[in-house]
């Protein structure tokens, strides 16, 4: 790995402030169970839902719900970057086009897409077609402005200096305007994860039997606040995890950015 500014010590030192308030957190959130100084109904106890989570995990139950969202996610998600990023690099070259249709995804990109989910249910029935649609609407726009906004702020120099070595399209494209947007690009990508997450949540709330939208949500109606909270807490890590797994890609493709993608706070 690239040497980014930041001696292991000082990693180490990065990682556990980064570990000091989550437990810092829950070991206040035990003490106050344990005082009873909060409703018990309200804010299960750390062991309760810990509990919970063991006995998810036991049954199968947890994996099951985890494997489908995630499938979901990722077929959303891939969708939209196969759409996004090809469509940003076309507007980059076509302003005629991009003045076109930018009226159009302004109003789009202005509609949440859960309120998009009564016609989608109704064009595409309540399979997985009109929950992988929720997720593609709440993705593709963070991708796709990120991806633009990379490809259009690119440095005039670099471009001078591409068009004076006469690159071929594709050489330039793989040496100097990817490798130049990427940090943005990276930015959307991972702003378009954490969307697709809560598009998912919003469509597995209707007409869904697996998920884990549908396991908080069936956990609700049979007021085990406990479950409710295994499925919040496995969204968030789940969410933290892909989220580093991007960062590492990103300085694993683009090496001289990684301190772009980590920084002090990664």
């Amino acid at each position: 790995m690239p040497d980014t500014g930041h001696t292991p010590l000082e990693r180490l030192k990065i990682a556990g402030n980064l570990v000091v308030l989550p437990v810092g957190l829950i070991v206040l959130w035990w003490v106050c169970s344990s005082l009873n100084l909060v409703n018990p109904y309200l804010i299960p106890a750390p062991q309760k839902i810990a509990a919970a989570a063991i006995r998810l995990c036991k049954t199968g139950a947890l994996q099951r719900h985890i494997l489908v969202s995630l499938c979901r996610v990722w077929a959303g998600y891939g969708i939209s970057i196969g759409m996004a990023l090809p469509l940003s690099l076309i507007f980059h070259y076509s302003p005629v086009l991009k003045r076109l249709f930018q009226g159009v995804f302004e109003l789009l990109r202005a509609i949440p897409p859960l309120a998009m989910i009564p016609l989608l249910i109704l064009w595409f029935g309540l399979g997985e077609a009109s929950k992988l649609a929720v997720i593609v609407l709440a993705t593709f726009f963070p991708v796709f402005l990120n991806a633009s906004s990379g490809f259009d702020s690119m440095d005039g120099r670099w471009l001078e200096l591409s068009q004076s070595l006469e690159l071929s399209f594709f050489r330039h494209l793989r040496s100097v305007l990817i490798p130049g947007a990427l940090p943005q690009i990276i930015t959307g990508l991972r702003l378009g994860f954490g969307y697709s997450w809560r598009a998912l949540l919003g469509a597995e709330l209707f007409a869904s039997a697996s998920g884990l939208g549908y396991l908080i949500t069936d956990a609700q109606e049979m007021a085990r606040i406990d479950t409710v909270f295994v499925g919040i807490l496995t969204i968030g890590s789940l969410g933290l995890i892909f989220d580093k797994v991007l960062r590492i890609l990103a300085g694993v493709i683009s090496p001289e950015r990684e301190d772009q993608y980590w920084g002090a706070h990664g």
